[in-house]
């Protein structure tokens, strides 16, 4: 949902807008009535992955790498 403003009142109302695009709303800013930029929420960055951070949490099953049963192994052959 975007919403114009002009110039004059995105000075005035600066962090009003900033609020509201916090909020994930996008702004148009224009002079004159024409659109010359757009104030929008920056996406988020993805988070890092750290290295053995599920340690403890999953397990192996000891039959993880046993064959399949025979009827399974027929549907892709």
């Amino acid at each position: 949902m975007a919403g114009a403003v002009n110039i004059h009142e995105a000075k005035t109302r600066f962090s009003k807008l900033l609020k509201r695009v916090q909020l994930g709303e996008e702004i148009i800013i224009a002079k004159a009535g024409r659109p010359v930029a757009r104030l929008a929420p920056l996406a988020q960055p993805a988070s890092t992955r750290k290295p053995g951070s599920a340690r403890g949490r999953v397990t192996i099953g000891a039959d993880f790498d046993a064959p399949l049963p025979r009827e399974i192994q027929k549907a892709f052959a």
